[in-house]
């Protein structure tokens, strides 16, 4: 069986990125730069022989999808598996905030404690098994073919850690950039690495001339 060449992506910035305040599961749209950055990976993207386009049904993620199919050309399906981790109650929380009102939740999620879940949200357990079962049902149906998946950060870890092998515990040590291009290779076996958060597209000297 030929392999399934796939290009994962985070979606583009936005505002509460910023703030590094928790998005999970709500549904926040990207700021001036996240559309920026949107449209700078799809003229990056332009060029690649796209089968499919597969997008969380979250609009920041979208909407970063939807300026790869309007370069490429390819059919764009929204994917709820492709859903960031459900953060219940800490979602909508700064970084601060959840230290500060939760400080057992936030030492457990410091520690990366894999069977943690806040209230009401997903475990990292969980968060693998839905990311490994939703790609390897999209994959697939695309042997021998490219298709870009557009998703989250949390998601972006978790294929990271399947490609490479590094378990939920492990700290990470990898880049998980807004509209990186990070491309793996799907087989019956599982997911193996090509490269990782290449942001050649996101350079200064490209936005500069962009913006001029």
């Amino acid at each position: 069986m030929d392999a399934t060449r796939i290009i994962a992506v985070r979606h583009g910035e936005t505002a509460w990125n910023v703030d590094t305040r928790i998005q999970g599961h709500l549904d926040i749209p990207l700021n001036d730069t996240g559309l920026w950055q949107a449209r700078q990976l799809g003229l990056a993207l332009a060029g690649e022989p796209v089968g499919a386009i597969y997008a969380s049904d979250l609009q920041r993620a979208h909407a970063t999808a939807q300026a790869v199919a309007e370069t490429t050309g390819a059919p764009l399906t929204p994917e709820p598996g492709l859903r960031e981790r459900s953060f219940g109650e800490l979602q909508g929380r700064t970084f601060a905030e959840i230290e500060a009102e939760l400080p057992e939740q936030a030492r457990r999620w410091r520690k990366r404690d894999p069977h943690f879940a806040p209230e009401g949200g997903e475990s990292l357990t969980a968060l693998r098994a839905r990311i490994a079962a939703t790609v390897q049902r999209l994959a697939a149906r695309h042997c021998g073919e490219l298709v870009v998946m557009v998703a989250h950060g949390g998601v972006l870890d978790v294929l990271y850690r399947l490609a490479t092998g590094q378990e939920l515990q492990a700290p990470r040590t990898w880049q998980l950039t807004n509209a990186a291009i990070n491309r793996l290779l799907w087989t019956p076996d599982g997911l193996t690495l090509v490269g990782w958060a290449d942001t050649q597209h996101l350079d200064q000297a490209s936005r500069d001339e962009t913006l001029t």
